[in-house]
C-alpha cells in the first residue's frame, strides 16, 4: 500500500430520510484502482457523490490529500478531480472532441479558450479519443453518437484534465466486454502513470477481480468490506 490519498471517517450518507450508508471508515491509497460494488440502492452512487462534493453527508468527514501533501475537502478538492456520472452531462449540440476538451475549462481561464483551445490541447483530445476508439467521431456532434460512444466521450473528458482522483459511475455499462475492457484498460494504465486514484463503481464482478486493486463492498448501512489484492 502506498500512502493514503483518501480518508472517510464515520461518514453516514441519508436520502429522503433514510440511512443508505452508515459509519463509514476507511482509507484509499494514491495510485489504485478501487472498485465500489453492490446491489442497485446500496449506496454506490451516493458515496460517488459525496466523494465529488455533490452532495452533503450527514456525517463524517471526507479529506483528499494532494501531491504536495496538503489536506483538502471534497469542495477544495473538486479541480483536482475527474468525473464520469452516469448522465455523461455532454453538450449534444457541440462536437464529440469540443465535449472532451471542456474538461479543461476549469483549466483555462475564459480568453484563453476565447478563440479555441491550444493546439496542444486539442492533439491531446485527439490521442484520448484515439485510445478510445473514437477517432473518427471527433468532429461528430454528440447527439449524432451511440449511448456508448457518449461514455467513452465523458471517460475522454474526464481524463483529459489529468486528475488526481478519477471518480466514475458505472463508465462502462453501455458497452461490450471488449470495449469496457479496452476503457478500464485507460483507467488502469493512468492510475500507473499519473499516481491518480480511480474509484469506480462496477457491477460486473469479473471486471473488478481484473482491473481493482482494492474492492469496496457495499450491502447497505453499516455492512460492508474493504479488500485489497494480494501483492506476488
Amino acid at each position: 500500500m502506498t500512502e493514503p490519498q483518501l480518508r472517510i471517517q464515520g461518514l453516514g450518507v441519508e436520502r429522503q430520510g433514510r440511512p443508505v450508508l452508515q459509519d463509514l471508515d476507511l482509507s484509499l491509497p494514491r495510485g489504485s484502482f478501487v472498485s465500489v460494488e453492490g446491489r442497485s440502492g446500496v449506496g454506490k452512487t451516493s458515496l460517488l457523490s459525496c466523494l465529488a462534493g455533490l452532495l452533503e453527508p450527514s456525517r463524517g468527514r471526507i479529506s483528499y490529500r494532494c501531491l504536495q501533501g496538503c489536506e483538502h475537502s471534497p469542495g477544495e478538492f473538486r479541480q483536482r478531480l475527474g468525473c464520469v456520472f452516469q448522465h455523461f452531462a455532454l453538450s449534444p449540440n457541440a462536437s464529440v472532441q469540443t465535449n472532451v476538451l471542456c474538461g479543461l475549462l476549469g483549466r483555462h481561464s475564459s480568453f484563453r479558450t476565447l478563440f479555441g483551445f491550444p493546439a496542444a490541447d486539442q492533439r491531446l483530445a485527439l490521442d484520448l479519443l484515439e485510445k478510445l476508439g473514437l477517432a473518427g467521431l471527433a468532429s461528430r456532434p454528440v447527439a449524432r453518437i451511440s449511448g456508448g460512444e457518449r461514455q467513452r466521450t465523458a471517460v475522454a473528458r474526464a481524463l483529459i484534465s489529468n486528475p488526481e482522483c478519477l471518480l466514475a459511475d458505472e463508465p462502462v455499462s453501455n458497452l461490450n466486454p471488449d470495449l469496457a475492457r479496452q476503457v478500464l484498460g485507460l483507467l488502469k494504465s493512468h492510475c500507473a502513470a499519473a499516481r491518480c486514484t480511480v474509484i469506480c463503481a462496477l457491477h460486473d464482478p469479473e471486471l473488478c477481480e481484473e482491473f481493482a486493486d482494492v474492492r469496496l463492498r457495499l450491502r447497505g448501512g453499516r455492512d460492508w468490506e474493504l479488500t485489497a489484492r494480494s501483492t506476488p
